[in-house]
C-alpha cells in the first residue's frame, strides 16, 4: 500500500485532475444522476433514497475489492492500477488550481471575472459577492475541501486501500449532488448527507489538527475549541475554524443558496481585508497538512508491516549455541516446531 500511495501522491501534486482527462468522479455523477431521474418521484423517497445510496456505495467497494483481489498475482499491474486509484482519489492540486484561478481573475480582470470563476469551487449564489466577500469564499472552500477531497480520502486509503477510498468518493459525491434540505432531495438525499457527515466526523477533526500543527498557530487552536462546532455542518466548521485562526480572519455569515438566503455564524473575530498572502499561506497550509498526513501514513504502514518477533517453543529452551548465532549452528539443530509459527495480532 506504501509504494502507490506515494506515486499517486505524487502525481496529484504535479498534474492535478486535467479536464481532458476522464475521471471516474464523472462516471459516479453520471450514475446518481440516473438513479436519481428514476427513483425520485412519488412517495417512499427516503427509503429509495436510502437504498440508492446503499446499493452505490456497496457495489463501489465490492466491484474494485474484487478486482483488487484479482490484481494481487500481478504484482506490476496491481502497482499501476492502485497509484492510479491514489492519484484519481486526491484533489489538492486542483483544489489549489481553482482556488489560485479565481484570485488570479479577480485580480487581473476585476469583480465580475472574480464571480464567473468563483462559481466553479462554491454551490452559493456569486452574482452579488464583493471582493471580499469572493476572497472570502475561496479561503472557506479551500480549508472545507482540504477534509473533503485530500484528508479523508487518505484517512480511507489508509484502512481499506483503493477499494475504500472510491466507497467514500461515491458518499461524497452523493453528498454534493442529493445532499441537500430542498424539497427537491430533503427526503432523496436524506441517508446520503447523514452517512458523508458520519463518515467524515473523524477526518474533519483530524483536517483541523494537521492545520494548526504545520502553522504552528495556537490562535487556530483557540478557534477550533471556540467556532468549530458554530457550523450547520457538524464537520465543515473545524478545518474552517482552524484556517480562521491560522490566518486571522472571520468566515461564515449571511450566503445565498439556490436562491434562498442562508444565515451561517460567523466563524473567527478577526475583521480584516483578506489579501493575496491569505490565500499562499493557506495554500501552504494545504499541501504541507496533505503532506504530513501522506507521512503519517506511511509511517504507520511501515509499523504494521514489520515482522514480530517469532513465539520460542515452551519445550525448547534457548541454548548457548542457538545465542551465539544462526551461522554457527548446523542444519539439523534448524529444525522448529510448527507451533513456534504463532503469530498474534
Amino acid at each position: 500500500m506504501i509504494l502507490p500511495l506515494l506515486i499517486g501522491f505524487t502525481l496529484d501534486c504535479l498534474l492535478g485532475d486535467p479536464r481532458w482527462l476522464p475521471h471516474p468522479i464523472r462516471m459516479f455523477g453520471w450514475l446518481i444522476a440516473r438513479f436519481e431521474k428514476h427513483f425520485n418521484r412519488q412517495n417512499y423517497r427516503k427509503l429509495k433514497g436510502a437504498m440508492v445510496a446503499a446499493f452505490l456505495v456497496g457495489m463501489t467497494w465490492l466491484l474494485l475489492f474484487l478486482l483488487f483481489r484479482e490484481l494481487e498475482s500481478f504484482p506490476t499491474i496491481y502497482l499501476i492500477a492502485a497509484s492510479i486509484g491514489v492519484f484519481y482519489g486526491l484533489a489538492n492540486h486542483s483544489l489549489i488550481y481553482e482556488s489560485w484561478l479565481v484570485i488570479r481573475a479577480l485580480n487581473n480582470d476585476g469583480l465580475e471575472a472574480g464571480r464567473r470563476q468563483l462559481r466553479f469551487v462554491v454551490g452559493r449564489d456569486t452574482s452579488n459577492l464583493n471582493e471580499q466577500q469572493i476572497r472570502t469564499a475561496v479561503l472557506e472552500t479551500m480549508a472545507e475541501n482540504l477534509s473533503d477531497g485530500v484528508i479523508a480520502p487518505l484517512f480511507y486509503y489508509a484502512l481499506g486501500g483503493v477499494p475504500l477510498l472510491f466507497a467514500f468518493k461515491m458518499v461524497s459525491t452523493l453528498d454534493s449532488m442529493i445532499g441537500y434540505k430542498n424539497d427537491r432531495y430533503k427526503s432523496f438525499g436524506w441517508f446520503a448527507a447523514r452517512l458523508d457527515d458520519l463518515l467524515n466526523l473523524i477526518p474533519a477533526r483530524l483536517t483541523a489538527l494537521l492545520m494548526v500543527l504545520v502553522s504552528l498557530s495556537w490562535n487556530g487552536v483557540r478557534h477550533i475549541f471556540q467556532y468549530g462546532h458554530r457550523h450547520s455542518s457538524p464537520n465543515a466548521g473545524y478545518p474552517e475554524a482552524a484556517l480562521a485562526g491560522i490566518v486571522r480572519c472571520r468566515f461564515g455569515g449571511p450566503n445565498v443558496y439556490h436562491g434562498k438566503l442562508v444565515e451561517k455564524p460567523f466563524i473567527g473575530h478577526f475583521q480584516r481585508t483578506i489579501a493575496d498572502r491569505d490565500f499562499w499561506l493557506a495554500a501552504y497550509v494545504n499541501t504541507a497538512s496533505a503532506m504530513v498526513m501522506v507521512g503519517g501514513i506511511v509511517f504507520l504502514l511501515m509499523q504494521c508491516g514489520s515482522p514480530r518477533p517469532v513465539e520460542r517453543h515452551l519445550d525448547s529452551p534457548p541454548s548457548s549455541t542457538e545465542d551465539a548465532g544462526f551461522d554457527k549452528m548446523g542444519p539439523a539443530q534448524h529444525a522448529i516446531p510448527a507451533s513456534a509459527f504463532r503469530i498474534g495480532l
